[in-house]
Parts: structure tokens; C-alpha cells; sequence
């Protein structure tokens, strides 16, 4: 028996197996996260059936594409199954049209528990935009502060310790700067990231307000939403500071962890000849030629330090400033920070005073 469900159903239930029955291609763009691709038709075969449809006529797409489906559905099925475990599957196409209403028929009749998702990814889509339109329903503390002071391995170690921390860098799979996609590969397109970035707020949805690093609009290839981003100008602003020595250890055992990083890293260098010029270039290149990470990392340090010009001392500037020279003191003093802020927020919101930024 097949059941059709609500997007506003589907997060409500729990431990299903969410399938895309859409071609690879529309999978790889964005799917909904944690969905399995079970394709009824290929690339290749879902733009002839398109072309099809448009061109002769609907019924006789419809003919081509049972005669491209009935030779798949056993092996489908066999593999429903084996990803069902016993759970039931949802299964959902573009906008839950013939592609998941059909596989959905005939998984339901050989007995698999089967939901189909109305309106399809289209409407998982929807409600993603929908809550990056509107206003952000939390504040946001933002962690600044220049390269390599470890801002990242404070948001691990916050989400570690049930701080709601969220890591936009690693959801964007990028660092945000020249060398930011190194070791890394490409990253998600926006809808990928709205979608992931969609989830860890919805889990953190208990939450008063999260924590995140100071980013620009742009994010390697992605931009974050708007409401988001006008968010985290008006909440906190933490200043982490670190040593120099302290910021060029860490920034090397960062990069190279990744094979053949050196050469991306010069690769990536080569943008940046326009704001160094072509002299200075040369130079950064030939240290890196000749294995002289510390010389390059701090001198890379001294270019971007005047590019974000954030102080590395305390500074009345910000709301608090934390050494992280000590992880495990730094630690500390972020987290009695947030205890005490997160403290007054909840009061405020208890008594409805909305001033909560600062």
C-alpha cells in the first residue's frame, strides 16, 4: 500500500529511507539530505523521453518510458529492499509526478512499506527558501579573527560539548579564502548548501541562537542567505586571537594532511598576483618549491592579517576577546561567555524584551 505524505509529514517521521527516483544528474545537483538515488531513468534516457514529450507527444513518451522502466523495476525493487532493511521507504521524483508514483505502485505491491513525498523534491525546496525568506529565528554569536587562530577547532569542540556550533566553512566545503578549496574538491552547489545548512538549524531548533564564524556573503561557490547573514551582524562578536608561531603550526598541519596539496596551494597562489604583484609572487612560489612552509604560511599570515585587520591582542571593539594560545583556557572562557550571554537571552525572551543582540 502506498501512503502520500507532506513535506511537513516526512520531518516528523522517523527511522524511513528517503529514495530520489530522479536521474543522477538531478540528484548530484541537490536532493534532500540523506536521500538515496534509486533512478527510474537515466540522464541520457529522461532527456530523450523530455524531448519526447515535447516534441511528437505525451502519450507516446509515456510508451517510451514504460519501455525503458519495465526491464529496471526487479532490480530496483531487489534494491529498495535492500536499502529498506525493513523500514519504510519515501520515495520522491521533481514534483511527485509519474517517476515516483509509479515506482512507488510497484514497490507497495511487492510488499515494501512505501510513502510517496506530494509535490516531490520541488516541495522539500520550497519549504527551504520559504525559511531563508523570512526573518532568522535566531541570534548569532560570531567568532572573529584573523587566519590560522583556530576559530574552526573552537566551533568542533563547542558542537562537541552541545553548543549549538555550526560550521558554514565545512558545510560549504570551502575556507572561504584564494586557498580555500584545497584538499577539498568542489563544493555543493546552493541549493546543497541551503538544504544542509536547512538541517543543522532545524536540529538546533531548541536553541535560542548558534555560533558560527565570521564569513563573507561568499563562501567559495556558494552565498549565504541573506536573513542569515544580516543575523550575524547584530548578534556578539567574539574576537579569538592567537601567536603567530601558534597560527603558522596549525595552518601547516592543516594543508598538508592532503596529498599533492603543494601543488594547489601554488596553483591557488597565482590568484593572487594582481593584489602581490608578479615579484613578490615569484618569491611565495620558490619557498614553497623549496619546502619553506614556515616562510610562506608567515608571510601569507602578514598579507591577509592587513587584509581583515583584526586585532591580535584584546580590543574593546568587540564583545569579549579570548586568547586561544591555550586551546583548553580559550575554550573555557568562550564557553562561560555563552553560558552567561545564552543566560540573559533566555531571560529577556522569558520577559519579552527583543534587544538580546548585545
Amino acid at each position: 500500500m502506498v501512503q502520500d505524505i507532506t513535506i511537513e509529514e516526512l520531518l516528523k517521521i522517523k527511522d524511513i529511507v528517503l529514495l530520489d527516483v530522479r536521474s543522477e544528474g538531478e540528484y548530484e545537483e541537490a536532493t534532500i539530505p540523506g536521500a538515496l538515488n534509486l533512478p527510474l531513468f537515466s540522464n541520457e534516457e529522461r532527456a530523450m523521453i523530455g524531448t519526447t514529450y515535447v516534441q511528437v507527444s505525451p502519450a507516446l513518451a509515456k510508451e517510451q518510458g514504460l519501455a525503458i522502466a519495465g526491464p529496471k523495476l526487479d532490480g530496483l525493487y531487489n534494491q529498495a529492499r535492500q536499502w529498506s532493511k525493513g523500514r519504510p521507504v519515501v520515495l520522491f521524483c521533481w514534483r511527485g509526478g509519474m517517476r515516483s508514483k509509479s515506482l512507488a505502485t510497484v514497490l507497495g505491491l511487492m510488499g515494501l512499506p512505501v510513502y510517496r513525498l506530494q509535490g516531490g523534491y520541488k516541495a522539500y525546496r520550497h519549504l527551504v527558501h520559504d525559511y531563508f525568506s523570512r526573518e532568522f529565528p535566531f541570534k548569532v554569536v560570531v567568532l572573529r579573527g584573523n587566519t590560522g587562530v583556530g576559530k574552526t577547532e573552537l566551533l568542533k569542540r563547542l558542537r562537541a560539548d552541545g553548543y549549538p556550533a555550526i560550521d558554514l566553512e565545512s558545510l560549504a566545503n570551502n575556507r572561504g579564502s584564494v586557498f580555500g578549496s584545497v584538499g577539498l574538491g568542489s563544493g555543493p552547489s546552493q541549493k546543497s548548501f541551503e538544504a544542509a545548512l536547512y538541517e543543522e538549524l532545524r536540529m538546533l531548533a531548541d536553541f535560542p541562537y548558534i555560533i558560527v564564524e565570521c564569513e563573507s556573503k561568499r563562501i567559495g561557490r556558494i552565498n549565504l542567505p541573506t536573513n542569515v547573514y544580516e543575523a550575524m551582524k547584530m548578534g556578539p562578536q567574539i574576537l579569538i586571537y592567537d601567536s603567530v608561531q601558534h597560527r603558522v603550526e596549525r595552518l601547516i598541519k592543516e594543508y598538508t594532511q592532503y596529498p599533492h596539496a603543494d601543488l594547489e596551494i601554488k596553483s591557488a597562489l597565482g590568484r593572487l598576483t594582481k593584489n602581490l604583484g608578479h615579484k613578490t609572487i615569484a618569491q611565495y612560489s620558490a619557498l614553497l618549491e623549496q619546502g619553506n612552509l614556515e616562510e610562506f604560511t608567515e608571510g601569507m599570515l602578514k598579507y591577509y592579517d592587513a587584509l581583515y585587520a583584526y586585532p591580535n591582542q584584546p580590543s574593546h571593539d568587540y564583545d569579549d576577546s579570548i586568547s586561544n594560545e591555550d586551546p583548553e583556557k580559550g575554550i573555557k572562557e568562550l564557553e562561560d561567555y555563552l553560558d552567561q550571554w545564552s543566560g540573559i537571552l533566555r531571560r529577556t525572551t522569558l520577559f519579552g524584551i527583543c534587544d538580546t543582540a548585545k
